[in-house]
């Protein structure tokens, strides 16, 4: 089954969810329902990939989720490291690091663990454009961290307002995304 995700417009953590919840029939929903409603994330911030990753190996999921969650943190961890100019493992997570976030990349690793694609096409990324206020203080959009996720993946244009794309989403495009097409 080829999944196609429109990102030409948002590429949000809620517009992923959503879209794999329009192709997921009812037995592939009640799954979803299942794996999600006995996972408990610590309700912490992990500052860190080492500490993701710990919390990532305690939850009880399948191993596919827990690879893919892994795979997601890689990229977020390698990005900030690239834009801060450290070492992967002193990157320091702000936003990406809270509970809320771990959990939200966990409803999109379980969303495409239970529709299971053979691959996924998407159209071009739309960043939005302006400023964002984080951790770091004011930011333009893409912030650095989503812009060096997404180096050299088709973009969309023109430009909308607002952030359309987080550090988070581009990280699960990237991990999932396996081809792009207009």
């Amino acid at each position: 089954m080829v999944f196609y995700l429109d990102l030409r417009e948002d590429a949000r953590r809620a517009h992923l969810l959503d879209s794999l919840f329009a192709c997921m029939d009812p037995r592939q929903r009640d799954r979803f329902d299942e794996i999600i409603a006995h996972v408990a994330v610590p309700d912490r911030h992990h500052h860190n990939v080492i500490e993701v990753n710990e919390t990532i190996d305690a939850l009880s999921v399948p191993d596919r989720i827990k690879e893919d969650m892994h795979g997601v943190y890689g990229i977020l961890a390698a990005a900030e490291a690239h834009v801060h100019g450290c070492e992967v493992t002193e990157t320091h997570f702000h936003e990406v690091g809270n509970a809320n976030g771990i959990r939200n990349a966990l409803a999109i690793c379980a969303g495409f663990y239970v529709l299971s694609p053979d691959e996924v096409v998407a159209t071009p990324i739309q960043t939005g454009e302006g400023e964002i206020e984080c951790a770091h203080g004011v930011l333009s959009i893409p912030a650095p961290a989503t812009a060096a996720i997404l180096e050299g993946l088709p973009l969309a244009s023109p430009l909308l307002p607002g952030e359309r794309c987080t550090p988070t989403s581009a990280a699960l495009i990237r991990h999932f995304v396996t081809s792009y097409s207009e």
